[in-house]
């Protein structure tokens, strides 16, 4: 389906729907996101939630650090939106795009500028995991992503 700009029409082609605001997190993302949890945290081995972005959402630079297994998975489902490790070029996300993210890298993702986004996150179980959030994508440097 690609770029959706308008929110009723998103939540159409959303089969897992947006959910409640991520206000727990919003201090980390630039814009508004929302969360709707797949797995009880805590009940389940596996955590996964369903994590949208209205356009021009995306989240801060962060690590998901582990000392064995962590990471996490990206499965988009909805919407068109970016992914990117520290160093390297950003990548296109359309429903069907998997991420793999390995512990201990540098990364972001969100929506692109002109469209919602959607995707679940699933936290990979490992030994002494936590999250670092760093600093947000900077205005300049989303704004030059073309695509």
């Amino acid at each position: 389906m690609g770029k959706i700009i308008n929110r009723e029409e998103f939540e159409k082609a959303d089969i897992f729907g947006i959910g409640s605001p991520n206000d727990a997190y919003a201090k980390y993302f630039i814009g508004n996101s929302f969360l709707k949890p797949l797995t009880e945290y805590g009940k389940c081995p596996v955590f996964l939630a369903n994590v949208t972005f209205e356009p021009g959402c995306r989240n801060n630079w962060h690590i998901h650090h582990a000392k064995y297994g962590g990471g996490q998975l990206l499965i988009c489902t909805a919407g068109e939106g970016w992914y990117q490790e520290e160093g390297k070029e950003p990548i296109s996300l359309t429903p069907g795009t998997v991420i793999t993210i390995s512990a201990n890298v540098k990364h972001w993702h969100g929506a692109k500028k002109d469209t919602w986004f959607s995707h679940i996150a699933v936290e990979v179980p490992g030994e002494d995991t936590s999250n670092e959030w760093c600093e947000p994508v900077s205005d300049e440097w989303y704004n030059g992503l073309e695509g």
